[in-house]
């Protein structure tokens, strides 16, 4: 009898990848794009869903966040994302040990490597391609930022999309989600999933304690430990 497979739900942005500060400037071109107007001021984007940092937008701007609108907005953003294809890929880059840990956990039979991302879908493997690691993902078991506007929700439904689709029972005992924002813990407590949390992004180790992650790390880099926290023995 095979082992029990581990879903393992990556967080994108300073987790895995940084994209050099261009998130703004994409948001500023798909506001304009699908308003008319220029966008004066950007929600909160710190881990939080892409359909939450549209919606807050809107509202900052006066704008109703209509369905017909929120689509809009999100068809503006995955148009913008492809022009600064480019630029991601001059002025981003991988974090210290993402492309090792990746590598490793993708080459394990117990192990379902996917993603639990703010980013609305094509964004999300946009990005995880512009630096070749969207070889190491199964993306149909994803949760995406335009999926459900809280985080929380989008664990239970990875974990709902990789049991169809696999044939196990994905729950709090073998899932586990790797972010590195106070949202990212929040919404592992709450969805169902163990954390790892990494302090590669703008929260530091304490601040990730203080929300309550089971294990911080202070990057990706030491690839064997990040391989023993996820998986959450010392077998890794």
């Amino acid at each position: 009898m095979s082992a029990e497979r581990t879903l393992v739900l990556w967080d994108i942005d300073h987790t895995l990848i940084t994209i050099g500060g261009l998130s703004r400037d994409i948001y500023a071109d798909a506001f304009g794009a699908a308003t008319g107007q220029a966008m004066r001021e950007l929600a909160d984007m710190t881990g939080r869903t892409e359909l939450a940092i549209t919606s807050d937008t809107l509202r900052l701007h006066g704008i109703d966040a209509s369905d017909l609108v929120l689509d809009t907005f999100g068809s503006a953003l995955a148009e913008a994302f492809l022009t600064y294809e480019a630029a991601i890929k001059e002025r981003g880059r991988v974090l210290d040990g993402a492309f090792e840990a990746l590598t490793v956990l993708a080459d394990r039979a117990d192990v379902v490597q996917s993603v639990l991302t703010g980013n609305m879908e094509p964004i999300a493997i946009g990005k995880l391609k512009a630096f070749d690691l969207d070889r190491f993902v199964d993306f149909e078991v994803g949760a995406y930022g335009m999926d459900h506007e809280e985080r929380p929700e989008l664990v239970r439904l990875a974990q709902k999309r990789a049991a169809d689709k696999y044939g196990e029972v994905f729950t709090e005992g073998n899932t586990v989600l790797i972010g590195d924002t106070p949202n990212d813990v929040r919404a592992g407590h709450l969805g169902g999933a163990r954390v790892v949390a990494v302090a590669t992004g703008t929260c530091d180790a304490a601040l990730l304690r203080d929300a309550g992650a089971e294990l911080v790390l202070p990057d990706l880099a030491d690839t064997p430990a990040v391989v023993r926290a996820v998986l959450g023995r010392a077998d890794g």
